[in-house]
């Protein structure tokens, strides 16, 4: 079990060796945790509280991904992005990407735009079809990619403009239950005519004449307070003591401007009080009981509450009032007018739906020339990889043929085959090949895709188990070159793709069985030597295993002296 170690990967080809159970299919399983991998508690060293793995990304500040970070709430630090996952013994996972707490999700979503990891699991997912179909369009390029934009837009168009039209049909009855009740609900409405505000004045109406008797002899009585009774034996009213007040003032007046002022205020007064008592004379004059009006005031509110219980939506104060039974009004009208123009509906979405199907299998056709055509040079490049990684005989060919309908991609299905030998018939990929040549057929794609895909850092596990000899020196070859365009880590036991590596990583024991805290190391060109001599003959201090190594080791430098003249000349 690692306790602690420290990776520092650079461009280029890295490799990471070691003895057998050192650990370096580690290195392999702490990146796919950090890329939103199954968070598997086992991994938990035995007696630690959790396992931590942490990361430090390059990433273009102008992006896509530095844009999606940014969406999380994330942040770049001078275009390095801080990555860490952790599992607990008890299974519990967290994931943190620029200093926040994020889903696992955006861990996925990492990996799917910075990093590809060609495990034994990795290769048998590439072996699902759909996998398959998008290393294809992948690498049919931009001219796929453009037709493929566009065949997706009118595809959701037609998804959609068919499902509505389905809806239309076959909630046909449904649909004219529902326009009845909405005819019925408006009929009733422009029969009963509201109008609004109609209720509120209503309700004042009709508490006016329900307590008329009660009002009139209120005003009757407040007007004789205020102007007195001409017919009563005392005349004590609020006008004659006000004019007797203002008449004690008016007499002084002119020996103190203050005293002038009260005496004017109290004109005032007066005035007001006139008009008042004339107002209640003329409202308690004007009141009446009317038994015949108050029954239709009743009779038209009953009728608008029934409207309102029946159409209003209620508000936070209570019922809506006609207010809302006018808005259901409208709303139902426009709602009715759609319903009622189902039939010309019918006639519009049937010829869109018409001409978007004749949209979808042009584009379709479109998609399928160009696979195929893409699926030729695949198959053509793979096959010729595979003749230098000791396949010389094998074929790889890409199927494309139709499906049952049309799907979100197009109406192809693509599957990538292989002969292993001639006279072999053409088998799925996990038919045709052994686990060895799966490797193999693996990274022949890969190196066949390294200029299309946008991928920067690929990850390789025993991508070269089950070979050996001059396979095994062109698998290192083909590895380094991939590591032309991208980040290449591969963790392998063979020294001649060691030979190949930019850099070398090794995984060390210590004598107690355990690595070391510091049980990563890079390795400088003796340090190299020494590990590929272990590798070759299992005798590091041997002399003709050193001998060996220092061979292989200057016919990897050779190989890449001669790739970087081939580069600059072009």
């Amino acid at each position: 079990m690692i306790d602690d170690a420290v990776l520092e990967l650079s461009s280029g080809f890295t490799v990471v060796t070691g003895e057998t159970g050192a650990g370096k299919t580690m290195v392999v399983t702490g990146l796919g945790l950090l890329f939103g991998g199954r968070a598997d508690p086992a991994r938990v060293r035995p007696g630690a509280e959790r396992a931590t793995v942490e990361g430090r990304l390059s990433v273009d500040p102008s992006g896509k991904v530095a844009a999606r970070i940014e969406e999380a709430g994330a942040e770049l630090d001078d275009a390095t992005l801080i990555v860490s996952r952790s599992v607990s013994a008890e299974g519990r996972s967290r994931a943190h990407v620029g200093g926040r707490s994020v889903p696992v999700g955006l861990l996925a979503y990492l990996a799917d735009e910075l990093v590809a990891v060609h495990g034994q699991s990795d290769q048998q997912r590439f072996l699902q079809l759909g996998r398959q179909r998008e290393a294809l369009d992948r690498y049919a390029g931009g001219e796929l990619a453009a037709v493929l934009g566009s065949y997706g837009t009118v595809y959701r168009r037609h998804a959609e403009a068919r499902a509505r039209l389905e809806e239309i049909t076959t909630r046909a009855r449904e649909r004219a239950q529902e326009a009845d009740l909405l005819r019925f609900g408006l009929e009733e409405i422009e029969r009963a005519d509201p109008k609004p505000g109609e209720d509120q004045a209503l309700a004042e109406e009709d508490e006016r004449l329900a307590n008329a008797e009660d009002l009139r002899l209120a005003a009757g009585n407040a007007h004789e307070a205020l102007a007195g009774d001409p017919a009563g034996d005392v005349v004590a009213d609020v006008a004659g003591l006000l004019a007797a007040a203002r008449g004690a003032l008016e007499a002084v007046r002119g020996h103190d401007p203050a005293l002038a002022a009260q005496a004017d205020r109290l004109a005032e007064a007066g005035y007001l009080v006139a008009d008042v008592a004339a107002e209640l004379a003329s409202y308690a004059e004007g009141i009446e009981a009317d038994p015949a009006r108050l029954a239709l005031v009743q009779e038209r509110r009953a009728l608008l509450n029934q409207l309102v219980r029946k159409y209003a939506a209620p508000t936070p104060e209570g019922e809506g009032g006609v207010e809302g039974v006018l808005a259901w009004a409208r709303e139902s009208a426009a709602r009715l007018a759609e319903l009622d123009g189902d039939d010309e509906r019918i006639e519009e979405l049937t010829a869109e739906v018409a001409e978007l199907e004749g949209s979808v299998a042009e584009l379709a056709d479109r998609l399928t020339a160009i696979r195929a055509a893409a699926a030729e040079r695949f198959g053509a490049e793979v096959t010729a990889e595979l003749a230098a990684l000791a396949m010389p005989h094998a074929r790889v060919a890409v199927r494309v043929q139709p499906a049952a309908g049309y799907g979100p991609h197009g109406r192809d299905e693509v599957e990538v085959l292989l002969a292993a030998h001639p006279g072999a018939p053409e088998l799925p990929l996990h038919k045709g090949a052994s686990g060895g040549e799966l490797s193999r057929v693996m990274l022949a794609i890969e190196v066949v895709f390294a200029g299309a895909d946008p991928v920067p850092t690929f990850v390789f596990d025993e991508v070269d188990a089950g070979v050996g000899g001059k396979a095994a020196v062109e698998i290192g070859r083909r590895l380094a070159r991939l590591a032309d365009a991208a980040q290449v880590i591969v963790v392998t036991h063979l020294p001649q793709v060691a030979a190949f590596a930019d850099a070398h990583l090794v995984v060390e024991k210590s004598q107690a069985g355990t690595v070391t805290a510091s049980g990563v190391t890079r390795l400088d060109h003796a340090g190299r030597q020494r590990e590929l001599a272990r590798m070759l003959a299992g005798l590091e201090d041997s002399e003709y295993g050193r001998a060996h190594a220092e061979e292989l080791l200057a016919n990897a430098a050779a190989d890449r002296a001669a790739r970087r003249g081939r580069r600059a000349a072009r």
